[in-house]
């Protein structure tokens, strides 16, 4: 098995705004693993606020290509219990599993799901992502949008704003990234109308010392980001959230995630598979669970004006999953 990856520049269609600052592009690692004439693709991008450096990442591939590369092939799920031993972050671990996976589908000739038994019933929709804006921008962009559901990345918190973006008429979903205060979140708490967002994901900074004062059973449906990452105790974040975010890089790839959805739904968890600013690479992968879960959150590659593959598709929210062998992905 051959092991080689490159750090491309995603350019965006408009500049993404958060709390946590605004984008023009992000860098991508793009991993790639062939053999027997056949490759699969993986992806993660460079996030700030994660602390996550690709140019850490290229100096780690390099310490570890001749083990990965000395590897037989094996059931992927063999593959992530030897990637586990070589102590990657889970990004670089995640690129690694889902690169995996599309070459172990592609030499089998079976999808994700035709390995995984996984039947493709109710698939979610995806939501599009707004950027954190002035109130009427955002406004404009929900009326104009051709998605039916909508994400509102926030950076401050405005009572009277919350009160417009509940009637757009539109299915609204609100991402603080960290921007409410636990005051914030009380008067949330306690606005019968939050219900009817279809959830509002991260609202505080991460960490136990602030998700504590949220509740779960309160009206709006509290969806932890941040807050869920690799090695979570999920009974840990119970009484406070409702729902969970799954990303791929955050948990460590495609296997750590069906573990993690397993377990979510045992603590009846509402479930969201979701992405970072991704290529067709990182889209296709996570596509692969969403007729797993309840919500979906995949218009990473929407966003980008120099898309780099092709693969599953999400055209207005619609999920279109590749029939293609592994993760359906092929480079451009």
């Amino acid at each position: 098995m051959n092991l080689s990856w490159q750090i491309v520049r995603l350019n965006l269609k408009e500049t993404f705004s958060i709390s946590y600052g605004s984008y023009a592009f992000r860098e991508a690692l793009i991993v790639k693993l062939n053999d027997f004439g056949e490759s699969g693709y993986g992806e993660c991008t460079e996030i700030d606020y994660y602390h996550i450096n690709l140019s850490e990442f290229d100096k780690k591939l390099h310490l570890v290509k001749d083990k990965i590369e000395s590897q037989k092939i094996l059931h992927p799920t063999d593959f992530y219990k030897f990637l586990i031993i070589l102590e990657l972050p889970s990004f670089l671990r995640s690129a690694l599993d889902c690169a995996y996976w599309d070459l172990f589908g592609k030499l089998e000739k079976k999808t994700f799901s035709e390995l995984n038994s996984i039947e493709i019933n109710v698939v979610p929709q995806s939501s599009i992502t707004i950027s954190a804006a002035s109130i009427e921008t955002q406004l404009e962009k929900i009326a104009n949008s051709s998605w039916s559901k909508v994400k509102v990345k926030c950076n401050r918190f405005d009572e009277k704003e919350i009160e417009m973006l509940l009637q757009t008429g539109k299915s609204v979903a609100l991402d603080a990234n960290g921007s409410y205060t636990s005051a914030q979140c009380h008067w949330l708490e306690n606005l019968e109308t939050t219900k009817d967002f279809t959830y509002v994901e991260q609202p505080m900074k991460p960490g136990t010392a602030n998700f504590k004062s949220l509740h779960s059973d309160r009206y709006p449906n509290w969806m932890a980001d941040e807050d869920c990452q690799e090695n979570i105790d999920l009974n840990v974040l119970k009484p406070h959230y409702r729902s969970i975010n799954i990303k791929l890089v955050k948990c460590g790839g495609l296997t750590p995630a069906l573990e993690l959805i397993k377990e979510a739904r045992l603590l009846d968890f509402k479930i969201m598979i979701g992405c970072m600013t991704e290529s067709t690479v990182g889209i296709s992968a996570g596509a692969c669970l969403a007729s797993l879960v309840d919500f979906a959150d995949l218009d990473g590659a929407n966003l980008i004006a120099n898309d780099i593959a092709k693969g599953s598709q999400v055209i207005n929210g619609i999920i279109r999953l590749s029939e293609k062998p592994g993760l359906g992905i092929q480079i451009l």
